[in-house]
């Protein structure tokens, strides 16, 4: 498929879908699943061959079936209303923008979202995603082919603050923090606090304490909340444009939208400035 023309219309839809997603994820509380969605649709990106990532490709039947998405059925089709409304957005495009809006209802930070991505029918082999039943080897082996971090696979799985496992989708069962609905650094603060009552420790979760790169990353995001959000926020985005190139009409659409609002709050502060000077000419005016 094409890539999407990112003009003027396109990012109007844009705000329009991020407001929809934002009323939808709040009235049917499934953030976690929707970020889950984004995550798993970009997630099967491989820097060598340039294939997978976040092009829509989760939505065929022959991806959403593998084991690891168990249950993103429901998100998909939650996605599929909001596409029905605004049919211009590429389904790429849409699935990313949930990711970022379920972070933003659930008080977690600002994620910056560039549109453009293009859908693919072609769906990536099984076996690309996270196996949580693993540990720090294996974390780095898929996300160093993804062209990720120790630091980025150690902010992301931050993400896990938010929702819990199913054991019908990953034989893991409860939450990992104890407000699953809340995007905060408590994910660390519970790796540290070590076993909890009800709370959950994937091996995977346990690999980032073993691992002494990965522990670095754990102490300071337990301590500084506002340095997680802030790496949280770039691994994000990085994940969400894995293989995406922003096309430069975006760019330009979206420098020329920046330029008006700053003419227009320029135009504004004159006018203001303006008033206030008439003002006081009157009041001296008036004194004489």
């Amino acid at each position: 498929m094409a890539l999407p023309v990112v003009d003027t219309d396109y990012l109007k839809e844009i705000d329009k879908a991020r407001r929809d997603l934002r009323a939808l994820i709040s009235s049917k509380n499934c953030a976690p699943i929707m970020l889950r969605l984004a995550w798993h649709d970009a997630g099967t990106y491989d820097k060598n061959t340039k294939t997978g990532g976040p092009n829509g490709s989760i939505r065929m039947e022959e991806e959403y079936s593998h084991g690891s998405n168990n249950g993103l059925k429901k998100a998909i089709d939650f996605c599929e209303d909001v596409k029905a409304k605004h049919p211009k957005i590429t389904y790429a495009d849409l699935y990313q923008l949930a990711g970022v809006v379920a972070v933003e209802v659930t008080g977690g930070p600002t994620v910056d979202f560039v549109p453009g991505r293009k859908d693919s029918k072609i769906s990536p082999k099984e076996g690309r995603l996270p196996d949580a039943k693993q540990g720090a080897f294996h974390l780095r082996d898929i996300f160093y082919r993804m062209g990720l971090s120790d630091k980025d696979i150690v902010a992301l799985s931050g993400g896990h603050t938010l929702g819990r496992a199913h054991p019908e989708r990953s034989g893991f069962d409860g939450p990992w923090t104890k407000e699953p609905l809340k995007f905060d650094n408590s994910y660390f603060l519970e790796l540290l606090q070590g076993e909890s009552e009800g709370l959950l420790k994937l091996p995977t979760d346990v690999a980032l304490m073993d691992d002494p790169e990965f522990h670095r990353y754990v102490e300071l995001y337990a301590k500084d909340e506002d340095a997680f959000f802030r790496d949280y926020a770039e691994s994000h985005k990085k994940l969400s444009e894995l293989g995406f190139t922003p096309p430069s009409s975006a760019s330009k659409v979206i420098s020329k939208d920046s330029t008006v609002l700053a003419q227009s709050a320029f135009g504004v502060a004159v006018a203001a400035a303006v008033v206030i000077l008439s003002y006081f000419y009157e009041v001296r005016k008036r004194m004489k």
